[in-house]
């Protein structure tokens, strides 16, 4: 649908219906079933006829004489013609019709682009993964939905901050830190594999940080921070600060790989050193949503104040040990993060966390009440995606050999490439499951949908060469925008213009229902089209007007891929 086009024509129609002296009502325009029977249609007679007192076909052609009178009729429309009880068909002019063209080479870079949130912040928190091993696929998955929503959000005019939590405390810190201990005690021969501790971790890399840390090799940070190794295998604070660091590292590393970046990075930690946690705890207690039972404390999220958010138990706080369970240090974390004064918080977790929705935000909701803070019941925001299964020459892939238990994120990055990872991970809803094939990725036919688009914009790169090559003047940006394009009538290269069109809808909508896919989708319907043009006609014809006309089409195309491709964070080549 070409939205601007539509938006215009849906003006011009309200107006119709003031000069008719008729109430101002809903206007829905609707592609025709046939192709013939113009560009678009309404029923808008058949609406207003009662309140009209007119047969619907007089009161048509009423709105249809008063459309003629509107002196923006001729900019918009060609022909308008009444059918059967009283539809209103429109058959759009040339010049509507190859504006999108003119709208692309205007803006470049920011075409798409709105300002319909410039002012709003969002904080898009994903991946967040625990410092205890390689980053497995759905940590890929969250990376790339994380990473190219950020860069949707950005289009829409908001402020973006992409922040990764570290999970640095608890049970499995400690898992992670003995085992290492474990294996640095088997190279010195001190003990066997057989005392390996029952929740240890198992991969290859385990080996690999005892390694290390036995030979004392020092640990920078991303940041630039230097964490040295004592060497000393009975210290099992240094051991934990040193593995976690090191698989800091990697994970960083990793992501790099897919092409995932973060502006803040929050420690878990911080949120006991800094008091956060036992503030969010008294918090819920002062508000009278907290009780006694077996040794534990717990939140009462069945309490009918929380009746909206459904959850079917009371939850445990505090266990009998003495150690809070997850949840609580979410609710200070998501404490922190509204009082840094986002607009919104976005995140971006696997399907697996359900559960946590209801009573991270029963959590907010009493600390909020002792606290004197208005959060809103659906803050945070989530964003659940289900896992996905990866296959190889015909079969599943389940394990890798370095993490032991399955296959990584470098694996897949590995295997593929950077652009076929991001645009696979990203192009399919992220509540839907799906495989994963790193055949069909790695080909280079029609079938692989990221092939297909970069070599629809390799081809349009090829073709612009040609043009110079041959001696013919490229016209570029404005100058293209001011060509005669009136020789753009065939169907195919109208329907290429109007899809530009749609771009900026496309990313709207993406933005609004959190659907980076909705980008994959539009992309492989523009190539296709930009395909379809190029078989129908030659753009390097000898006359001139022609010629060029058709030049910009194909620089409006280029464009409108880059631009696409660019938020998914997928390479545009110029040659293939």
């Amino acid at each position: 649908m070409i939205q601007d086009q539509k938006q215009a024509l849906t003006e011009l129609l309200s107006r119709a219906l003031a000069a008719c002296g008729l109430e101002e009502t809903a206007i829905r325009l609707e592609r025709p079933k046939q192709a013939g029977h113009g560009d678009l249609a309404t029923t808008i007679a058949l609406q207003c006829a009662k309140q009209a007192r007119r047969n619907p076909r007089e009161l048509a052609a009423l709105l249809v004489e008063a459309m003629k009178k509107d002196p923006a009729f001729g900019d918009i429309l060609s022909d308008v013609e009444i059918a059967g009880p009283g539809f209103i068909n429109f058959r759009f002019s040339q010049e509507a019709k190859v504006r999108p063209v003119r709208d692309v080479l205007l803006a470049g870079p920011d075409y798409g682009k709105s300002k319909a949130f410039e002012g709003k912040s969002v904080l898009l928190e994903y991946v967040s993964a625990n410092p205890t091993g390689p980053l497995h696929l759905g940590h890929a998955r969250q990376g790339a939905l994380g990473d190219v929503l950020s860069r949707i959000m950005a289009t829409q005019g908001y402020r973006v901050m992409r922040e990764f939590y570290y999970n640095d405390a608890g049970v499995q810190i400690h898992n992670l830190a003995i085992s290492v201990q474990a294996r640095a005690r088997e190279r010195l021969g001190l003990q066997t594999a057989d005392d390996f501790p029952e929740n240890g971790y198992r991969g290859d890399y385990i080996l690999e940080i005892a390694h290390d840390y036995c030979e004392k090799v020092p640990v920078t940070t991303t940041t630039g921070e230097v964490i040295e190794s004592t060497g000393d295998i009975e210290d099992l604070d240094a051991i934990r600060r040193y593995a976690v660091a090191y698989l800091r590292n990697e994970q960083d590393a990793d992501l790099k790989q897919l092409g995932v970046a973060f502006d803040n990075f929050y420690l878990e930690s911080s949120l006991y050193t800094d008091g956060r946690v036992q503030k969010a705890v008294d918090a819920i207690r002062e508000a009278g949503y907290t009780y006694e039972a077996d040794g534990a404390l717990w939140l009462r999220t069945t309490d009918p104040d929380f009746k909206e958010f459904k959850d079917d138990k009371d939850r445990v706080m505090r266990k009998k040990d003495g150690y809070y369970t997850y949840f609580v240090p979410d609710v200070a974390y998501h404490l922190a993060k509204f009082e840094r004064g986002f607009d919104r918080a976005i995140n971006i977790q696997g399907s697996d966390h359900h559960g946590t929705v209801a009573r991270v935000r029963i959590g907010l909701q009493a600390a909020a009440k002792t606290l004197g803070l208005t959060i809103p019941k659906t803050f945070p925001e989530y964003l659940l995606h289900k896992m996905l299964m990866v296959v190889k020459n015909g079969e599943e892939v389940k394990m890798s050999k370095r993490a032991g238990t399955y296959v990584t994120l470098r694996d897949l990055v590995d295997w593929v490439g950077r652009d076929a990872a991001r645009f696979f991970l990203v192009s399919r809803k992220s509540d839907a499951e799906f495989v994963f094939d790193v055949d069909l990725a790695c080909s280079k036919s029609d079938e692989n949908p990221v092939y297909y688009l970069q070599y629809a914009h390799a081809r349009i790169c090829s073709v612009l060469r040609q043009a110079r090559e041959k001696g013919f003047a490229v016209p570029e940006g404005k100058e293209a925008a001011a060509l005669d394009l009136s020789s753009l009538t065939c169907p195919a290269a109208t329907a290429l213009a109007a899809k530009f069109a749609g771009y900026g809808e496309t990313l709207a909508v993406a933005a609004r229902d959190l659907a980076p896919h909705l980008i994959c989708v539009y992309l492989k319907e523009l190539a296709a089209d930009f395909h379809a043009f190029y078989n129908a006609e030659r753009v390097l014809v000898e006359d001139e007007a022609e010629r060029n006309a058709r030049l910009a089409l194909c620089l409006a195309a280029r464009r409108v891929l880059a631009n696409g491709l660019e938020v998914l964070g997928v390479s545009a080549p110029e040659h293939m």
